[in-house]
Formats: structure tokens, C-alpha cells, sequence
């Protein structure tokens, strides 16, 4: 029988936001004065219950392109199919690497072979039994497909079966962060049903080894899972879990307020302290390790375009006050980003942000042969990310204030995503993306990683280079030292105009207990659980 004894601590804290002057009146909004009652302090004890128990539904931004683990195409999506799935380890607290479906593992001498020792006592969702061979099928499956995630497979080059609970996976060449990329990415799904149902009957009912189980998925609604009583850990405190997408921020703050969801993500500042003081509800906030771009494109639509130059490119990043805009749109709640290293993350230091500077920028554009600037097209997914459409639409004013004439179009976010994969947005457009495991390694590879990785729009023999020397760097202080030189190298030839670094602000229902999202907008709902019904 397990208990789990802990304190609810609701802690409101005064914010005072001084009203902030924007120096771009036609695309800067001002936000006024707002003050919040300070320190109404409650606590009270609370059990977790013995059996799943309740109902939690959770609003999420954007509506998941799949659940299919591999093919999610971003951050709201992995965060909710990885509710059903495990991999044969995991991220813990501080990016330490620990077991999950492999109790134990070591690596050779030389760094090339790496032998996990896997649990016994492990199902999936439909009783088939987790062993050797179903490692090897799932990462043949993903390795020999066009998924947008594939090439985290590809970090092995075989994986073979030792024996019945032992697996072997062989890597081209030493990686030093090996371990993490299979804790974040090899969600392990059944054979035997997969070849049952092939890929089109799985992603109508995806199925894995984790703490809930699929039951349904109304396309645009809500996707419903239920607690796994046979999970290997013991069952989870959740009866039934919900995923409902709502793009539009001011829907999911009322949804909060009425009690139709329980949790809501990617708040504002502004709707953040809107539900301070708001009956039965808490508001969390933490730094996220997520870096928010423009992203120039070399691979395709970029091609032979005047961002082809890096004096433009570095103009473009002097045009933009970043500064104001994290002032006026997010009330001071993040960070402008120096380059595509997030603070907290290895490495980080090494460069400052470029800095608002239009008269450098024009100086530039003129060197470049661009004193009459150009035009350029630029897209914006709408509704995924807070206050991102008013950050691209107050990024055309700026560049069209050093002479570059920029045509905007916000498209839905699953038609952006699509269009991103297949390397067909225009020369401009704007995303965000999260690293987990306190390295921005994969945030790079994902983004600089040429024609091969699926969300990439840049390709830079130089920063190949720096990336494969990181990967194959074992010592931190060593891969530090490598972090800095690349981002000296991306500020002199930047492949982004480099944003912000956001915090994130969520708001809790207070019947939930144990919930904590980590700085990746990831989270483990297995001790997670609701009192109150």
C-alpha cells in the first residue's frame, strides 16, 4: 500500500509592471500598470490515493499532428502521446540519465557499443511481452522510415539481441550524448500489434508500455487515455486523463476558471496574473530551455535570396528590439536570446545578443549592396506559441524600418508544421524549439541539420563539423569549450534571427497534486493525481 504525504503551498507574490513606453508605437502594444495582492499563504495535508482515481484534463495548443512518437512534430504533441510510451531510459531530475524498460547498461571502452540489460516484468498495452527482439523491431521500424524524427534512430547504426532481455545497439562513432537522445526519442511500441495493424491501424490506436493507455481520439476535440493497471511501476493515481487542444490563450484561461480543464500551458504574463487570486487556482511559472527564432532558409526557398549574405543576416538581427518586445508583449518575463544556446544550458555565455542597432543594420544592408533593401516573404504558425503572431507581425515593422519590405502569413499550425518538414515555407519564418537533458545539442542538430533532419532550414559545413566534435567530445568541460566557438561562429554567419528565451507560465486547477513540469515543457504524470471527486 503506498501513501504519499506532502504540503500544498499556494504563495501569491506581488508583481508590479511599470508601464512601459513602447518606441514602436504602430507595432508595439503597451502594457499598464498590474498589481497583484501579495502572500495569502494555505496548507493542508493531502493522501494519494490508493487506486487511479478521478479524472484530469489538460488544454494543450495546438492540436498533435500524430501520437505516433516519432512523427510528432512538436513539443505539445511528444509531451502527450510520451504518456503512453517508455524508452529503455529516462531524463531524471538535473538531466541525470536513469533506468526505465533497461534496469542497468554499460558502455565499451571505446564508446561504439552500448549494452542495456532490460527488465522482465514488462507489457504492453495489449499483454505483449516487452523482450530484446521488440527493441530491435522498433528501431528497425523508425530507422527504414521517412518519419520527421527518424534520425534520432539513426544515432545506432544495429541494434541486435543478445539474448531474451539483453540488447546490444552499435554507433558509427563515439556520442556523447547518446543516452539522452534514447531517453527523449525511443518510445517502445509492440511488434506483434504493429504488424497486426501496420502503420495506418497504429496511428488510429497507438499503443506502448507506459502509465496510460489510448482510447480515443476525436480529431480536434480531445484525445482520452485511461490509467494501466498492469504498468510496471504500479498503476498510475489518474483514472482517465484528457488532452483537449485549444489554440486560443484567452479560451484556455476561462476554461481554467470555469473548471473545464485542469491545467492550461503557454500563458502570458498578463493572463498569468489575471488568475492570481482566482478561486481553486494555482499559477506556476519556471524558465523554459527554449529558444524563440526567425529562421533564414539556404536549403530551398532561401536559395540565391539576398539572406544568402551574412551582412544581411546580421543586419536583420540588429533591426529588431528584442528588448521591447519582451518588455511590451511579455512583460518582462524572458530573456533575449545571444544565440541558440539557452541560459542554464552548457556552454552558455560564450556571446551577447546582438542588440538593437538600426543605423548598424542599414550600414550593413548597404555594404551588402542592399541600401535600397529588398522584399522578402516570411510565415508565422498561428496560435502554438503566447503572443507569437504579435511578435512576427512587430518584426515586419522593424525590418521594414531598415528598407526590408516583409509579407506576412500566419497559417494553422498542423498546415505550418506540414510545410516546415517538407522544407516548403518561404525564406522567413518563425518558430521555437525546446532541448531537454541541460545541452543544446539537439536543438541543433534539429534545426542546423541540413536536408536530412525534418525541421531543419540551414546547412553549414563548419557547424557540422563543430556539431560532430561536440557529439563525440565525453568530457563536458571539453564540450563547453565547443559550445562557445559555435556560437561566436552563428553570431558572425547567424542562421536565425535570435529571439527570446521565454519563462512559461501554467495555470493549475488546486485539486491537482504532484504536478511538475520541467524546463523542457516536458512532464511525468505517473505520481500526478486529483483530489475532490
Amino acid at each position: 500500500m503506498f501513501h504519499k504525504r506532502f504540503q500544498i503551498v499556494f504563495v501569491l507574490v506581488l508583481i508590479s509592471m511599470l508601464t512601459l513606453a513602447a518606441c514602436q508605437p504602430k507595432e508595439v502594444e503597451v502594457i499598464k500598470e498590474v498589481e497583484v495582492i501579495k502572500e495569502v499563504e494555505v496548507v493542508k495535508e493531502v493522501e494519494a490515493p490508493e487506486v487511479p482515481t478521478g479524472t484530469l484534463v489538460r488544454a494543450v495548443s495546438t492540436f498533435p499532428n500524430s501520437l505516433d512518437h516519432p512523427q510528432a512534430a512538436e513539443r505539445q504533441a511528444s509531451t502527450t502521446d510520451w504518456q503512453m510510451y517508455d524508452s529503455l531510459v529516462w531524463t531524471g531530475v538535473g538531466g541525470t540519465i536513469v533506468p526505465q524498460l533497461a534496469e542497468s547498461w554499460e558502455a565499451s571502452d571505446n564508446g561504439l557499443e552500448y549494452t542495456f540489460h532490460l527488465r522482465d516484468d514488462v507489457v504492453f498495452h495489449n499483454g505483449e511481452a516487452f523482450n530484446a527482439d521488440a527493441v530491435v523491431f522498433n528501431w528497425d521500424r523508425v530507422v527504414n522510415s521517412d518519419f520527421e524524427y527518424a534520425y534520432h534512430w539513426q544515432t545506432a547504426i544495429a541494434v541486435e539481441a543478445v539474448d531474451e532481455f539483453t540488447v546490444k545497439a552499435t554507433l558509427e562513432e563515439p556520442n556523447a550524448l547518446f543516452l539522452s537522445t534514447v531517453a527523449d526519442n525511443w518510445a517502445m511500441i509492440p511488434p506483434g500489434y504493429y504488424e497486426e495493424v501496420g502503420q495506418d491501424g497504429f496511428n488510429e490506436h497507438p499503443m506502448g508500455t507506459g502509465p496510460y493507455k489510448f482510447v480515443e481520439w476525436v480529431k480536434g476535440d480531445h484525445i482520452t487515455m485511461e490509467a494501466n493497471l498492469d504498468y510496471w511501476r504500479g498503476a498510475p493515481k489518474i483514472e482517465t486523463v484528457v488532452f483537449r487542444p485549444i489554440p486560443e490563450s484567452a479560451t484556455r484561461v476561462a476554461a481554467i476558471q470555469t473548471g473545464e480543464v485542469d491545467i492550461v500551458t503557454r500563458l502570458s504574463a498578463e493572463e498569468a496574473q489575471s488568475l492570481m487570486g482566482v478561486e481553486n487556482v494555482k499559477v506556476i511559472k519556471y524558465p523554459v530551455a527554449r529558444i524563440f527564432y526567425i529562421a533564414f532558409n539556404n536549403l530551398t526557398t532561401g536559395l540565391d535570396q539576398p539572406t544568402m549574405d551574412a551582412k544581411v543576416r546580421q543586419a536583420m538581427n540588429y533591426a529588431v528590439d528584442v528588448d521591447t518586445i519582451i518588455d511590451s508583449l511579455f512583460e518582462g518575463f524572458a530573456e533575449p536570446a545571444a544565440g541558440y544556446v539557452a541560459s542554464g544550458e552548457l556552454g552558455y555565455g560564450a556571446v551577447e545578443p546582438f542588440g538593437y542597432d538600426p543605423d548598424k543594420a542599414k550600414e550593413l544592408l548597404a555594404e551588402a549592396g542592399y541600401e535600397n533593401g529588398f522584399a522578402m516573404d516570411m510565415a508565422c504558425p498561428a496560435g502554438a506559441y503566447t503572443h507569437f503572431e504579435e511578435v512576427c507581425e512587430v518584426i515586419v515593422g522593424y525590418l521594414g524600418d531598415v528598407g526590408i519590405d516583409v509579407t506576412l502569413e500566419i497559417m494553422e499550425s498542423g498546415q505550418y508544421w506540414e510545410l516546415e518538414s517538407t522544407k516548403e515555407l518561404p525564406p522567413l519564418f518563425g518558430d521555437s524549439w525546446s532541448a531537454t537533458g541541460g545541452e543544446a545539442f539537439r536543438r541543433l542538430t534539429g534545426a542546423l541539420g541540413g536536408m536530412d533532419a525534418s525541421y531543419s532550414a540551414w546547412s553549414d559545413p563548419t557547424i557540422d563539423d563543430l556539431l560532430a566534435k561536440i557529439q563525440a567530445t565525453p568530457d563536458q568541460d571539453e564540450r563547453a569549450v565547443l559550445y562557445g566557438e559555435l556560437q561566436e561562429y552563428m553570431q558572425e554567419d547567424p542562421p536565425f534571427i535570435y529571439l527570446y528565451q521565454p519563462v512559461q507560465f501554467e495555470a493549475i486547477n488546486t485539486r491537482v497534486q504532484e504536478y511538475s513540469p520541467f524546463p523542457a515543457e516536458t512532464y511525468d504524470l505517473f505520481e500526478t493525481f486529483v483530489v475532490g471527486e
